[in-house]
Parts: C-alpha cells; structure tokens; sequence
C-alpha cells in the first residue's frame, strides 16, 4: 500500500523550501517557518502536548515551538523531512495513521496561504485513504454542533450523521477534508440545506 504520509510529507517539504521561510499559510499568525516548526516539534518534542492536558502549563508548547523555529530554515525542513523513528507519531508503525490527514492539511496550508491556488487532482487511492480518516473527524465535528447532515464527497458513499440530514455538505474527498479540519473559508466544497445551520457550520471552530 502506498504510503502517502511520506509522500505529502516529502510534497510540503519541497514546497516549504521554494516559498521560503516567511510566505503566510491558513494557519492564523502562522509563516512557513512557524508551522514547520509546528510538524518538526509535534514528532521531536512530545512534551510540547503536555499543555493540552494541563491548562497552567499551555504556554509550554508555544515555548518549545518558539525556539525550533529560531534554527536556521534549512534545519528546520532538513529535520521535518527526516522524522524520527522513536517517536509516537511517526514511527513506522504509526506514520500512515497518524500523518497522512497531517501532512497533506500542512500541505494545503501553505499551498493555499496566498492567492492562485486551484485544487489539487488526487488519485483514487490517495482519496480513499482521505476519506477512510475523514469519517470519524466529520462525524465527531458534526455530533458536537448538533448537527444531522449528509456528506457527499464525489466518487464515494454518503456519510450520514443524525436522523434526517438538516444540511448536506457535497466537494471532492480533498477539500472536504480542508473544510472539516478547520479552513473552511479555503474549501470548495459546498454547504446546502438550512441557512442559519449552514452558516453555523461554515464559521465553526472544526477539526480540533
């Protein structure tokens, strides 16, 4: 099976050294710098989470982040482009489950970051590996607003959510994908149904 983790991973490595250091991205206050030194901390620095779990230490991670992101840029993508075989996240065990949504929403982030973009054309394979990770965050997202709605990404089966779908949200596997990780203002896809639910989804806070 391919694994398409390394792939985008490779992808965004290559696209964050040719946009430079300080090209903006989706992630709000983000350069590339900023969010490659996201990636590199998330696999190196596992203490870097500990705020998530407890609140007076949240200012920790940022901490650490601050100072990856200080190396020399080269570095940083060098170090991203290597992952490292200890860690909890991209072992070779976990790679595939734990980074392909990752790396190919990092991807996105900065290809989308500026003007001009256009959707990328995804082969089939790396469109089922998209979806079968979709499921759980577009149904976990959807539950938590309270949502019942039908997800129609072109080529697959409807996921439903709820009882009678109060709006369907329809685009291809990708840029659902961008919608329900949070960059719904960056996605294609295309919210129908009740307006006042619509907007709710279209301006929620997903994908975390």
């Amino acid at each position: 099976m391919t694994n398409y983790a390394r792939i985008e991973r490779e992808r965004l490595a290559d696209l964050l050294t040719s946009t430079g250091p300080d090209a903006p991205t989706l992630c709000e206050g983000w350069t590339t710098r900023d969010l490659a030194a996201h990636i590199v901390v998330r696999e190196r620095r596992p203490d870097s989470a500990v705020g998530l779990l407890i609140k007076p230490l949240a200012g920790h991670g940022e901490s650490v982040r601050l100072a990856r992101a200080a190396l020399p840029y080269q570095e940083l993508i060098a170090q991203l482009r290597t992952p490292p075989v200890w860690s909890p996240v991209s072992n070779p065990v976990v790679d595939p489950l734990a980074n392909t949504m990752e790396m190919f929403i990092h991807h996105e982030d900065v290809r989308r970051g500026t003007g001009g973009w256009e959707p990328r054309a995804l082969d089939r394979e790396f469109e089922t590996t998209l979806y079968r990770n979709l499921k759980l965050i577009v149904r976990g997202s959807l539950r938590r607003l309270g949502i019942s709605a039908e997800i129609a990404a072109n080529g697959f089966d409807p996921i439903r959510v709820g009882d009678e779908p109060q709006v369907r949200i329809t685009g291809d596997v990708g840029e659902i994908a961008v919608f329900f990780f949070g960059r719904q203002r960056a996605s294609r896809a295309l919210v129908d149904g009740d307006p006042t639910l619509a907007e709710r989804l279209r301006t929620a806070r997903l994908g975390v």
